[in-house]
């Protein structure tokens, strides 16, 4: 076996163990392949052993790559810029990184001009670190509010990136307070929200997150790279 095929083997087995622990189901998780700064061919790879979701952080990047590879469902996980909306709005399946009223607006605009509505979810700060893009867990439902007013865009859950921490179990605490939040907004009568998502878990809390309720989760360096040989 290849170290691709061996990692997602590996990842496979562990969300099926975390959603059990959840009371889901393996296939209730959907797995995103962050593939920044990774070849078109591993990605191919990937893709012919069944990922069938990748996250791109940078505009210019997934253009060159989407211009090759359109099959896969494409997710835009990186800061969006309001200038790069227009290149991406009608490539992308879902947009994990809205985090103004401002970017909303501009989605809203060029998805129109498609004819088409897009989905996308709300990035939360949940720990409130000033070198991570977001709103804070207070502000999503004010936003969320302001976005009724936009019609071509479906608010589809929320998102997070956890801070970087030397074991998984520190980031249950910001996984808990994200899955609260996303419960007590799916509560509220918003016609274009549909809380279904909830993406957060990365390669080091992966498995912790879902636990905590995380129905997507964005892993890159964990199936991607290979093994360290010992």
């Amino acid at each position: 076996m290849t170290d691709l095929q061996l990692n997602l083997t590996e990842i496979q087995e562990n969300i099926a163990s975390a959603a059990k622990k959840s009371g889901r189901k393996a296939n209730d998780i959907t797995l995103v392949g962050v593939s920044k700064t990774v070849s078109l061919e591993l990605i191919q790879n990937a893709f012919d052993l069944g990922v069938q979701h990748f996250g791109e952080n940078r505009v210019q990047e997934f253009l060159l790559k989407y211009n090759q590879f359109e099959k896969p469902n494409w997710h835009m996980i990186g800061h969006l810029q309001t200038n790069k909306v227009k290149f991406i709005v009608e490539k992308v399946k879902l947009i994990h990184s809205v985090d103004s009223l401002r970017l909303a607006q501009e989605i809203d605009k060029r998805a129109a001009m498609h004819n088409i509505k897009i989905d996308i979810l709300i990035e939360i700060n949940i720990a409130d670190e000033d070198t991570k893009h977001g709103i804070k867990p207070q502000d999503a439902l004010f936003l969320l509010e302001q976005m009724q007013q936009f019609p071509n865009i479906r608010a589809k859950g929320l998102m997070c990136i956890a801070p970087y921490v030397e074991t998984p179990e520190q980031n249950r605490k910001y996984f808990e307070k994200m899955n609260r939040l996303f419960i007590d907004i799916k509560t509220k009568p918003l016609h274009n929200t549909d809380m279904r998502f909830l993406s957060m878990g990365m390669t080091g809390d992966y498995q912790v997150a879902i636990e905590e309720g995380a129905n997507i989760v964005r892993i890159g360096t964990g199936l991607f790279e290979g093994k360290q040989k010992h």
